[in-house]
């Protein structure tokens, strides 16, 4: 399933979920916000209105399951929400290129020095997932181009 990058829903926050919670914790809080707005679970006597609502938030529950339930989704989301976190609360220090930054072959990372003294370190497996990393010492975050 392709993952969508875009300002969008918390997803955590419509399963009521933290992202620190087990896999068997959010199936657990879908299943019960599945059952309390499934369509087919509504009674009869429930204003049209309230109908409309009710689906649509059952359908938000369901996206955020989709999305969440799914190890791999559920992973490049959460690098998404660390990434936009980041860049709303963390200065930019530097745009660097990948290339620019120091090898280190028997680690298969990738360093840059900080003006702090400390580190802005990059797995070579994490290339492909992330552009902006933290200074292992200061608040300072580079973003790789």
């Amino acid at each position: 399933m392709a993952f969508e990058r875009t300002n969008q829903k918390d997803w955590y926050k419509v399963l009521g979920a933290k992202p620190s919670d087990s896999p068997a914790e959010l199936k657990r809080k879908y299943q019960k916000l599945a059952l309390l707005y499934h369509p087919d679970k509504q009674e009869a006597d429930v204003p049209a209105g309230e109908v409309e609502e009710r689906v649509q938030r059952f359908i938000e529950i369901d996206q955020a399951w989709k999305i969440l339930g799914n190890e791999e989704t559920k992973k490049e989301y959460d690098l998404q929400q660390r990434e936009d976190n980041l860049t709303k609360e963390w200065p930019l220090h530097a745009q660097i290129y990948l290339e620019d930054m120091s090898w280190n072959e028997d680690e298969q990372l990738y360093t840059l020095s900080c003006r702090c003294g400390g580190n802005y370190s990059v797995f070579k497996s994490e290339t492909k997932d992330v552009s902006l990393v933290c200074c292992d010492t200061c608040s300072l975050v580079i973003e790789i181009l």
